[in-house]
Formats: structure tokens, sequence, C-alpha cells
């Protein structure tokens, strides 16, 4: 089985002005390495579908959904929050963010690919039950994660966040739900200025300093996320796949590479296969420097995908 690469045209439409480092330009420059590193077919290309109101309300508040559908602009631009705008566009383009994760999670429990990316925008994991902030409209990590449960009966699943950013609005989702492990990698002091202080038995919270490169990074992952995730024993598991973390995105102060973002996937992989018979859905998040973004997804993709 191949491994699943999910996108829609909508994506690209979706912009907050030509500033913002949230761009459709990301998109292009994955493609452009997917074909560069002759990887881009020898996945299967799906056209993401557009959630239902349903399967957002899982993770949102139903006031939420209808403050962003009054929201949406007709023409420019409707700022959200000080880094969070919509166009008309938006609103579509975040559906479809949610409705890849959706599909992803169907294909993947159906057998009919062995795991997905979903290259999507908007992003989703700063976005809690009612708030939209850090780029992020929908959580579409979390959609995803409640639709494996609610619609496919997994009891326990496992969300690994390697933005470089804490997934607050994950964590705040799932803060009462023991089904779901989040696991999360970010640098601390930083944006969203959260996530350090967490105590929970399935919230695994690894706050590192500016600076952080391979070495440190995977000594604290293998410590302190590889035995939580083993004891969780998930049945399917997610990527909050950021890629802010590496050396030439200035985004932020981590000095992971390319390297460093195989070896995640690869770790995870091996908890999948023990555990999920293989089960894995990966959702773009962060990553603003084209060129290493390019780079660092050809990598997680051609781990996934066993090249």
């Amino acid at each position: 089985m191949h491994t699943a690469y999910i996108t829609h045209p909508s994506y690209l439409l979706h912009t907050m002005g030509s500033w913002h480092p949230e761009s459709p330009e990301r998109l292009r420059a994955i493609d452009d390495r997917l074909h560069a590193a002759h990887l881009f077919d020898f996945l299967t290309h799906l056209d993401a579908i557009r959630a239902d109101r349903s399967q957002l309300l899982r993770v949102h508040d139903a006031a939420y959904i209808d403050t962003l559908e009054a929201a949406s602009p007709s023409e420019g631009f409707r700022a959200i929050d000080a880094d969070t705008t919509m166009n008309p566009h938006t609103l579509d383009a975040a559906l479809h963010a949610a409705g890849g994760a959706v599909m992803a999670v169907d294909r993947v429990m159906r057998g009919e690919v062995a795991n997905a990316f979903v290259a999507c925008r908007p992003p989703g994991h700063h976005a809690t039950r009612n708030q939209a902030m850090g780029f992020c409209f929908f959580n579409n990590v979390a959609v995803a994660a409640a639709h494996a449960l609610e619609a496919h009966g997994l009891e326990r699943v496992a969300i690994v966040d390697f933005d470089v950013h804490h997934g607050n609005g994950t964590e705040a989702i799932f803060t009462d739900d023991p089904r779901v492990m989040l696991c999360s990698t970010f640098q601390h002091p930083y944006y969203p200025h959260s996530g350090a202080d967490t105590v929970s038995e399935h919230i695994v919270n690894v706050p590192l300093p500016a600076g952080t490169t391979g070495p440190a990074y995977r000594e604290a992952f293998t410590a302190q996320i590889m035995p939580r995730l083993e004891a969780h024993r998930p049945q399917m598991l997610f990527f909050s796949a950021g890629f802010d973390g590496h050396r030439e995105d200035d985004m932020a102060q981590f000095g992971l590479v390319e390297a460093d973002y195989a070896w995640i996937t690869e770790q995870v992989m091996e908890v999948a296969a023990r555990h999920a018979d293989g089960r894995i859905v990966s959702l773009l998040e962060g990553g603003y420097d084209l060129s290493s973004l390019g780079r660092s997804v050809a990598a997680h993709i051609k781990t996934l995908a066993a090249l």
C-alpha cells in the first residue's frame, strides 16, 4: 500500500496578505520538492473533502463555528486576531483542511492506504474549541483524532506534535479525554506561552530551550515521549507536523535538520507498527522557510512511504 498525499485547490486561495509567512507558497514549495526528490509519483494523490458540521462539533463549539461563518468576508480581509485573518476563501479552505483530516483517517482505517500526509492550509493546532489564533481556524488534528474515536470506534489514539510552538489548542480540546495522548515538543519560553506547567497522565509536554539541536531533541524525545507512547498503546497515531524548528527557519530558534524529522517519523512508525497496525495520519502545521520546509516534508514523507 502507498502513502496518501491529500491536498485541495482551496488551500492555495486562502491568504492573509502578501506579508504573511503562512502563505500559499508553502504548499508550492512542498510540491516542487516532492517532484525534485522523485517522490511525487510514488504517492496516492487525493483531493480533500469538506468537513461537515457534525465532524467539527466533536471538537468545536457550535457558536464558534457560527461566528467563523458569519465573519467570512465577501471581499478583502477580516482580522480574527492580531495574526490570523480571513479572506473570502479562508472558510472553504479551513473546512477542506479539516475534511482532509477526516478523509485521511477513513482511508487509513479502511486499509486503502498505509498512512497519509495532509498538505493542508490553514494549519490547526492553536485553534481551541471556541477561538481562532496563531494562523489556525479549525483544529485539524483534533478533528481527525475525534473522528477516529467516534466514527471508527477506537479506544486510544495519540498525537505527536513536533511543531516548534506548543499545541495549545489541541491540549485544551483533549485535556479531559484520556483516550487521547498528546505529546508536544516545543520551544519555551515562546508563543503561545503555554504548556510548560501542564501535569497530566495523558498530556506529555516537553518544553525545550532556544538553541536546541538534533542530539538534545532526540535525547528528550527518547526519554520523555517514547515510554509514555508505548504505555498508552495507541490504536492510531497522528502527527501535528510543524517544520518551523528547522535551523534555517527564522520563525523560532531551534536547530533541527531534515534527518531529525526523518528520525522522529521513524520512532513513531515503530510505535504504530507495534500497537496500531501501522496506522498514521500526518497533518501539516508550521514551517515558513520555503526551502527547508520542502526538504523537511520530503524527508518526512519519504520515511512514511518507506522509500
